[in-house]
Parts: C-alpha cells; structure tokens; sequence
C-alpha cells in the first residue's frame, strides 16, 4: 500500500510568510485597482518567490497495513463462580475467539482478571486500563468485558479508543438473598447494651418473603434465632459480658434457588472492655507500700480508686476529743455489706484484725470471692500475728497459711517453675537489670495450702500464691516489700509491671487467663496461641468454614505458650479447638464486596459504554456476531456487536522529493519580474509617443 502527501518546510515560521503573502495581496490589489500594467507577472513571480520560502516537497510512503486488535477482559472474580457463570464465561470466550479468528485483519487479546486485593472487589476499569496501557492504542478497534457486570472501580475508566461492550453473565430468573451489617462499634462496655444494625435484602426475582429468621451466635455457642423482616433495617441489642474479643456471627438459612449463601453471613469482631475499674485498697498502717499501691492504680484513668487507711484504730486512746479530730470514720457497713459488689478488685495492704471489720464483714468478703470477685492480700508482719486475716472467716480462702515465722532477711524474688508458664510472671526476666533484680529484706513464711505458688523467696519459701476460689480469684503475697524495686533498690526489679499483671489477672482480663486459646487473623494467615499452664505436645483442631476438619501441630514458644499459625484462601468463621478450649475466628471481611451485589447487571457499566455507542448483550440469550461499523456509528444491535476498523499501518519506506526547488523558483520570480518590468516600459513608451 502506497501514499503520497505534499509536505512543506518553510524557510521562515508560518505567520511570517503569511503576513509576507498578505502584503503581496495588498499590493497587487492596488496595482489591479490602478489598472497597472504587468500586476499578473509581478503577481506569478510574488507565487513563485512564496512557494521557493514554503519548501514544498511530495512525501512518498510504502506502507504495510496493521491488524486490528480486539481486547477481551474475562472476569474471574468471585461473583463469577455462582451458578453456572464460569461455563457462560468460557462458552462466550470460545464464540469469541471463533469469531474473531474468521475476520480477517483483527485479533484477539485476552486478559484474566480476579478478585482485587484486601476485599476491593471486581477490578475491571483498572484492567482495562492496565490491559490498553500495554497495546497500541491506535489499532484497538473493540473492546469486550465478558462478566456479570458487577464492579467495585467504576472511577477508574479509561478514555476508551474503541467501542466497549458487555456479554453480560447470568439469567433473567436469578435471585438472592443478602445480610448486611450497616453499623457495629468495634468497642462495647461489659454488661452494657450495645445496637447493631442490620438488613436482610432479597434481590433479583426473588419469591417475596416478608420475614425471615435470623441466628445470632457469639463465639461459636448456641445460636438463638429470632424472626425479623426482609427490606427493613434492624437495630439489634447486644450485651457483652466477658472481655477481649467477642465474635458475633448473624446468619440466615439459605433458602432453594439462592444463588450463593456466602452473604446469608456476616461475623463482626467486638472487644468487650470495662467502663471503669472500682478498686477498694484498705491500708492496716501507713508504710512505704503505700504510695507504690496507689500510684499504680491511680496511673490508670480508667480505675477508680477508694482508698482507706487507718490511722486511728479504736483501742487508740490520746485524750484528744473525737469533734477536733479531722479523720473520716470508716464506713464498713457501706463498703462491706451494701455495696461490696460494685468493686472490681479489693487489696487488704498490711491489714490486721482491730476490731474495725467483725466477722460477719470479712465473712460477707469470703461471699464476694465466691460469687466471682477478687482479693489480694499484701502481707507484712501482722499475717504472722494473732491479729492475723488467716485467723479470720477470709482464711478460710487464702491459698496459704502463716506459720508465725517473719524471716528479716535480704533474699532475690524468683519465679517458680509453675511461675514460668503462668501469665502473671512468664517473661519477668526480661524486665530485670544486668545484674538481677534487688532483694527483698522481708518474707511471712507460708504454707502452701491450695493454689499455684508462682514465686518464691527465701529458702524457696512461697512468695505469690494465687488461687480460684468458686467463681471468684484471690492472691496471697507474703511480703511488703515489693516497695523496694519501685525506689530501685539494688537495681530494682519490674514491680509496676508485676503488680499490674496481678491486679489484671484477678480482674479476669482474657490476655492474662492461664488456660485459653487465642487467635488472630491478618489477611489470610490466622495465628493461633494457646497457653496452658500444664505440659505435653499440643494439636491445634481447625473447622473450615465449608465443615472440613484439620489437624495441626502447635509449637511451644516459651513455657506454657504454644502458637500455631496457617494460612487460607477461605472467608468466613474458623473454629478452633485444642483440648477443652475452644474459640472462633472470622477470616476476610464481614461483607466481601463481591458479594454485596450477586444479580447480574450493565447498569453500573451504561456510562462507559454509551460515549463509544458499545453496549450489554447477555449471553443467555446467545452469543452475539460480530460486525465492523464506521466510528460514531452505533456499535451493538440484535444479536451482534461491533468493532471500529483503524487502519492502522506500519511505514517501511519514505522518499521525499522537492516540489519547487529554491533556486527554480527564484529564477522564475527573476524572470516574471524582468517581463513585468518590460511590459511596464512598452507601456510608457507607447504612452509618451501619444
């Protein structure tokens, strides 16, 4: 295929010729008006003077013709797998490629696309535009989308070179039912009511339900199920009451003709925490522990703090008149008996029986542990004494009993065997100075009578012993010296972080549970820890969310804490069990998006078809034919669709030759310039002579 072009290269820029060629213009019109003789030669020379400065030289092309491409994007997102999608996608592909193979000059592309990273959807503008980035713009006469019409980046459309159609998946009889969570707080205060909304909503021919039931499941147990209606969105009431991390999983039954159960689902994550933290500390004399007790409790704005010391017991006797005292009576019945129960945790700091709490009050103490409470006890001398709490109803709970001895003794805290596995004090060691912690000057010699002793002192003697008591935790520390790391003594020791631990634990915080499986998911990787306080090899038992079990291996990563982690390709609720613990974890999001929308639509499509007068076929109805229309012209009609010839060409030889050369055209000027000046002369001659 050949092409020949006239092109120019002028010797001066366009506009200086141009104003050049309009004062010859001027000029000849004068002279025309003038009735001047010779303005026809001046005016051929003036031609030839301008084309010489145009450059005009004939352009000659050898050309071969390009193919035209048709680019075909094929969805293999989720949404594609439903019902017998996949099938129309090949079976459309394959008319497609049969097509396209039996027109001559066109070919065709194809581009694979799946579901877009961290639940973004169905990707299809941003791989259309990745697809046409990497071909010749110029030689894209079609562009076909073979999916349901379902995308998630409709913003991201290209300017389209071609027509762009869709032969849409799906059948005109579909229909689905989809749960949706609209709002759920990620926090929720314990024994608080908390409101999640959600809707049910039947889309496609759907056979118009008006209710239906609901289960709603937290952490794996017995769902209840309740009947709600369809199309309507519901405020749901939720009340936690434990810790950490709940999982609550809402489910519809899948009803026939569905056509995917994946959103009859949604599983939403809350972490149950504590409004505020009410902690009694009762301080039987004032001493340098004190102040370490109540720093650490009032460090945290989330406690609140009633603190008692008695200053004053009543077999003190002064002289000095009760109305000039400035001290406040200590209201036992209120704190003990009436509201002992609103407290979260109770710590008795070198408290020894002075008649100010009888029986019946630590009695009513020993009830609140029972009932799911907690006690620590930070024993000084007075333990050891006949004004002892072991003494007292409390005893009876106390995972250790005084033998009367108070060892004066400077000694290393250290953690027991059992204190290496537990919570409290497992990885202590990582909190001490180069040379170890400080010594302690002071141990209440115990026996161990029920609990785990997790530290021990002098001689291996007990140290921190704690203990559940029915539903309820109580701790015995056989020290009041824990005061001495604080101020750094010897080097210190972590005593905020162990005192904080311990207060944490007897308050039932889930990350300090000596017995409990854990899990967390991050992207498509679930890590599984399980800590234990007992020894022995450890398999983890995985529920996939399609009901396949799976056994794996958990390894012990420090003492009485093994992990195990895998990775899947699944969405959807994992239940997890190792021995007698139990708990669930949801993979993915609460509500893929590709799975929001599951009918088969063009409309989200219709405003980038339209500019290029493409268009949906649906392939239920057949696979269209393919016809080549002239741009501009519409691109789709009844049972085919259309593609722009380009014409596109590649040029394998170029030869240019001067129209007008220079030096031509300056000598025709000349000599149109010299005739013009002899016709001019004659005509004065003649003129003159008359």
């Amino acid at each position: 295929m050949n092409a020949n072009s006239v092109i120019f290269d002028p010797a001066f820029d366009w506009p200086v010729l141009w104003v050049a060629g309009g004062l010859i213009a001027a000029l000849l019109i004068f002279a025309v008006w003038r009735r001047l003789r010779g303005w026809a030669l001046r005016a051929l020379g003036a031609a030839a003077l301008l084309m010489a400065l145009a450059g005009p030289s004939l352009q000659m092309e050898d050309r071969a013709p390009e193919g035209d491409i048709m680019l075909a994007i094929v969805d293999e997102s989720a949404s594609q797998g439903l019902s017998d999608r996949a099938e129309q996608t090949e079976a459309a592909l394959e008319a497609l490629t049969a097509r396209v193979a039996a027109t001559e000059g066109l070919e065709l592309r194809v581009t694979r696309m799946g579901d877009g990273e961290d639940n973004r959807g169905s990707l299809l503008m941003t791989t259309l535009s990745e697809a046409l980035a990497e071909l010749p713009r110029d030689r894209v006469a079609g562009m076909v989308l073979i999916s349901d019409g379902r995308l998630h980046d409709l913003e991201a459309a290209p300017d389209l070179p071609a027509p762009l159609h869709l032969l849409q998946t799906g059948h005109d009889d579909d229909w689905d039912r989809r749960l949706t969570i609209t709002n759920a707080p990620a926090f929720a205060i314990l024994d608080e009511e908390q409101e999640i909304r959600l809707r049910v909503d039947d889309m496609g021919d759907a056979p118009g339900t008006e209710s239906v039931a609901l289960s709603i499941a937290i952490d794996g147990e017995e769902p209840e199920t309740y009947t709600v209606p369809v199309g309507r969105e519901l405020a749901l009431p939720i009340t936690l009451t434990h810790g950490g991390q709940n999982v609550i999983q809402f489910s519809t039954p899948t009803e026939e003709g569905e056509l995917t159960d994946r959103n009859n689902a949604a599983v939403v994550t809350m972490n149950g925490v504590r409004d505020r933290l009410r902690v009694l500390l009762v301080s039987g004399v004032p001493h340098p522990g004190t102040r370490t007790w109540r720093n650490l409790l009032k460090s945290d704005s989330a406690v609140d703090l009633v603190h008692f010391t008695i200053l004053r017991p009543p077999e003190k006797q002064d002289g000095v008149p009760v109305s000039e005292l400035s001290l406040i009576a200590f209201p036992t019945q209120e704190l003990f008996m009436e509201k002992i129960d609103e407290f979260d945790l109770i710590i008795f700091d070198r408290y020894k029986l002075r008649g100010i709490l009888p029986a019946s009050y630590l009695m009513s103490v020993r009830d609140y542990i029972e009932g799911g409470g907690a006690v620590l006890v930070a024993a000084g001398p007075d333990l050891a004494s006949a004004q002892s709490l072991a003494r007292s109803p409390l005893g009876q709970v106390l995972p250790g009993a005084p033998t009367a001895q108070v060892l004066e003794q400077g000694y290393s805290p250290e953690i027991t065997e059992l204190g290496e596995r537990h919570p409290v004090t497992r990885g202590l060691e990582e909190f001490a100075p180069e040379d170890g912690w400080g010594r302690w000057m002071r141990l209440v010699e115990l026996n161990e009578t029920a609990g785990m002793t997790v530290m021990s002192g002098l001689g291996e003697r007990p140290l921190l012993t704690l203990d559940r008591v029915g539903e309820g935790r109580v701790a015995l520390l056989a020290s009041d010296h824990a005061w001495l790391w604080d101020r750094g003594f010897e080097g210190g020791g972590p005593q905020l972080e162990l005192l904080r631990r311990l207060a944490h634990w007897m308050m039932k915080e889930p990350e300090l549970e000596e017995e409990a499986l854990t899990a967390e998911a991050e992207g498509g990787e679930v890590t599984v820890t399980r800590r234990t306080m007992s020894e022995g090899a450890r398999s983890l038992t995985v529920t996939r969310p399609d009901g396949t079990e799976e056994e794996l291996p958990m390894e012990e990563v420090a003492p009485g804490l093994f992990q195990s982690t895998f990775a899947t390709g699944e969405i959807g609720l994992f239940r997890l069990t190792e021995g007698d613990q139990s708990t669930v974890v949801a993979v993915g999001p609460a509500s893929p998006k590709e799975f929001e929308a599951t009918i088969a639509s063009a409309e989200d499509l219709a405003p980038v078809m339209e500019p290029m007068r493409g268009g949906a076929s649906v392939i239920e109805d057949g696979n269209p034919g393919l016809r080549a229309v002239s741009a501009g012209r519409a691109a789709i009609g009844r049972n085919w669709i259309g593609y722009t010839p380009r014409g596109a060409y590649v040029v394998e030889d170029l030869r240019v030759v001067p129209l007008a050369p220079a030096w031509l055209m300056l000598l025709i000027a000349a000599g149109l310039a010299v005739a013009a000046w002899l016709v001019e002369g004659r005509g004065r001659r003649k003129a003159s002579v008359s």
